[in-house]
């Protein structure tokens, strides 16, 4: 039987919006960032009980486009001091891009710690209601190692989780609230989640103290039965959920992250402790 032109332009009709749905399936609404918003941090690592700032850190946020399609670039770079070079050289750029409604599309994290150097990206797309994501990690001797998923249901890296993650709710949270999601990396697939841990007020390098929630970024391995915690988060506790502190619990000891700068906000600071 003949298909008449109509009929094939109205089921092209119909895969284009399912297509579109299926995307639509990872998306999340913004509240809390704007194209141009500016943090800036002070980098502390604790050297035998003694903490020493180490280094300084950038969060920019900026509307552009990946292969077509509007998106929010969301870049983080970290960076050691020449004191701190002496004994451990930090040289680590995360980088992605989501949708303007925060669909993950594209994950990058180049890390050089010590003398290891490694790459790993994450390629995302949604076809036929699945999320596909392509997985690379060029490891510190120059071998490459690719992987390829279809999953039923969304995934994320740390990056675009925790932009989404800003435009939660908290309302009616109670310490011990998590949301569960599972995270990607350049060869992995596991569970990860987000954990309440209530409300603090916590005092930036930039000489202002903020009424904060903390939040535990937790994962884990499939052969582990605990949770492991790698970051707390401390955000302001206002529309902007702006990272104030970080700490973080890293294989070769602790570091944590200050706030000195914060501009381009997209609400007004509604967490300044006068």
């Amino acid at each position: 039987m003949q298909v008449t032109k109509p009929l094939k332009i109205a089921a092209l009709s119909l895969l284009t919006l399912f297509s579109v749905s299926a995307s639509a399936q990872c998306t999340f609404h913004n509240s809390a960032f704007k194209s141009g918003e500016r943090l800036s941090y002070n980098l502390y690592f604790n050297w035998k009980f003694v903490w020493v700032k180490v280094g300084t850190a950038s969060f920019d946020t900026d509307q552009t486009h990946f292969r077509g399609v509007p998106a929010y670039k969301g870049s983080l770079i970290t960076r050691s001091n020449k004191r701190a070079d002496n004994f451990f050289v930090l040289r680590d750029t995360l980088l992605c891009y989501n949708t303007l409604d925060l669909a993950p599309l594209y994950y990058r994290k180049g890390a050089r710690e010590g003398k290891r150097y490694t790459v790993d990206e994450v390629y995302y797309s949604y076809p036929n209601g699945k999320c596909h994501v392509k997985q690379f990690r060029l490891k510190h001797d120059g071998k490459r190692v690719c992987e390829q998923h279809t999953l039923s249901e969304c995934v994320y890296d740390m990056m675009s989780i925790f932009m989404r993650a800003r435009s939660f709710n908290p309302t009616g949270w109670k310490k011990g609230f998590a949301v569960n999601f599972p995270i990607v990396d350049g060869v992995k697939v596991y569970p990860a989640q987000l954990r309440y841990q209530g409300k603090v007020n916590v005092k930036g390098d930039n000489g202002h103290t903020y009424r904060c929630l903390k939040l535990a970024y937790m994962d884990r391995d499939d052969d582990e039965k605990k949770w492991k915690k790698i970051v707390d988060f401390y955000v302001s506790d206002d529309a902007n959920h702006v990272p104030v502190r970080l700490d973080l619990h890293l294989k070769f000891g602790s570091a944590k992250a200050f706030i000195t700068s914060i501009s381009g906000l997209r609400n007004a600071e509604g967490a300044l402790v006068k």
